[in-house]
């Protein structure tokens, strides 16, 4: 009786004991695959270390981090929680603001009817006749109405940001902020296609553009612009804005009389949409574009009430979204023209890695220029067989920085973080020990 129990009992610790092998086998296997990559990763990180601190680059400060958002676990860091000077890598907290505030089509207008009157105010939209987008649909709006009164004074902000370089006034990236922008708020100047004449947008300024070489493109104080001849490219200067001269373009546009009111009616505000957001971000991201980065921020802000102040929308995205960021950014505009600005690499990653989390890949990825092909990216980090980089530029002199995704041989993607600031070598070298090292990563991760 005894001997025929144990009999039944084996065959089960016998089952049993087989299953266990089995299990602890492949836990060893686990455990060594574990081990070895392990390995590997120290491996790759002392080789990270090492490049980093080669040749002349203890000469100035670098940051950098290498994150892993599937394993959600950092690659390399170094220097990653100190503040740098961003420059334009700013752009990528000022594309999420987008993305959290701002609905698929750019809203172009704020507006009521009253009688036979279109009152109207603007929400910061820069596609109106900009010279990249010629967008219409305001005007196309507004023609449907026999009177036009427009609204400017919802507009609370300078139109400079704070730190920006005085001596960039005539220059093309440094547009002026305002509340109802039109053509860019620039004017563009280039020769006819016979070369006898020049043509200038808006024609307004036909009678203000002097056909000289001169040392600026215009002066400081009034909207004198100068056009060398002897230019083959089109000439973008920004104009001096006043209430009165964004009237007389409207005008101008509209080909009819428009008033300016100091008050819009007591009634409720209806939206008049314009461009695909997308067209916006993916200028801003691939031309890296100051003045699209600034009235996407007065944008955001049009969302959250009628007063235009993108200081209003960098504190709600900070204390909305960004709440759990260990390192808190000075963060002073959108474009990150200004040196007040100070960011981490964490930060970066941090909303590089909300962003990859909450937007669909392909949607993101075309959002960014990409290494050998396209944008600011388009001479540089190009990949031997297909692109590894994608990822937003930041440059202003003694400063590059470049912050995005990266996509390994292994298939992985990871999002990176790389700052240099205050060098006193070329760019180029800079960007070359940079993609070096992220060659690195991209080949043995």
């Amino acid at each position: 009786m005894m001997l025929k129990s144990m009999n039944a009992v084996f065959p089960v610790v016998s089952s049993t004991l087989k299953a266990l092998i089995h299990s602890l086998i492949i836990i060893g296997i686990i455990l060594s695959f574990i081990n070895c990559s392990s390995i590997k990763n120290k491996q790759l990180q002392k080789t990270i270390h090492k490049q980093l601190h080669s040749g002349n680059t203890d000469d100035y400060f670098q940051g950098i981090m290498i994150y892993d958002p599937q394993n959600r676990d950092t690659v390399y860091r170094y220097n990653s929680n100190k503040y740098f000077t961003p420059a334009s890598n700013t752009k990528i907290i000022t594309l999420y603001s987008s993305l959290k505030t701002l609905p698929q089509h750019i809203p172009a207008l704020k507006y009521v009817v009253s009688n036979d009157t279109l009152f109207m105010q603007g929400t910061g939209d820069p596609s109106l006749l900009h010279p990249f987008f010629k967008d219409s649909t305001v005007l196309q709006f507004a023609k449907g109405y026999p009177h036009v009164s427009l609204h400017l004074n919802n507009f609370k902000e300078k139109r400079f940001g704070p730190g920006w370089a005085w001596e960039d006034y005539d220059l093309y990236f440094s547009p002026e902020r305002s509340s109802f922008p039109i053509y860019g708020n620039v004017v563009s100047i280039f020769k006819s296609e016979d070369q006898n004449k020049l043509v200038i947008s808006p024609q307004l300024f036909k009678e203000k553009v002097i056909p000289i070489s001169y040392t600026v493109n215009r002066e400081q104080y009034n909207n004198t612009f100068y056009f060398n001849t002897e230019r083959k490219d089109t000439l973008e200067s920004p104009f001096i804005l006043d209430s009165t001269l964004i009237k007389n373009l409207l005008e101008e546009a509209l080909q009819k009389k428009v008033s300016l009111t100091q008050h819009m009616p007591e009634m409720e505000k209806q939206l008049l949409y314009s461009v695909p957001s997308d067209s916006l971000y993916k200028r801003m991201m691939y031309e890296s574009d100051n003045f699209l980065a600034e009235q996407l921020l007065i944008l955001a802000s049009s969302t959250l009430s009628d007063t235009l102040n993108s200081g209003k929308a960098r504190d709600y995205i900070l204390e909305n979204y960004l709440t759990e960021i260990k390192q808190p950014p000075r963060w002073v505009d959108g474009s990150g023209l200004s040196r007040y600005n100070l960011f981490t690499p964490e930060t970066f990653v941090y909303v590089l890695n909300k962003m990859y989390e909450e937007v669909p890949r392909e949607r993101l990825f075309n959002l960014f220029p990409i290494g050998g092909e396209t944008g600011t990216l388009k001479n540089g980090f190009e990949g031997a067989e297909q692109p590894y980089i994608y990822a937003k530029t930041g440059s202003l002199g003694n400063n590059y920085c470049l912050s995005g995704y990266l996509l390994t041989k292994s298939g992985k993607t990871l999002i990176f973080s790389f700052m240099n600031n205050h060098f006193r070598i070329s760019n180029e070298e800079v960007k070359q020990h940079m993609q070096y090292i992220l060659e690195m990563v991209r080949d043995n991760y």
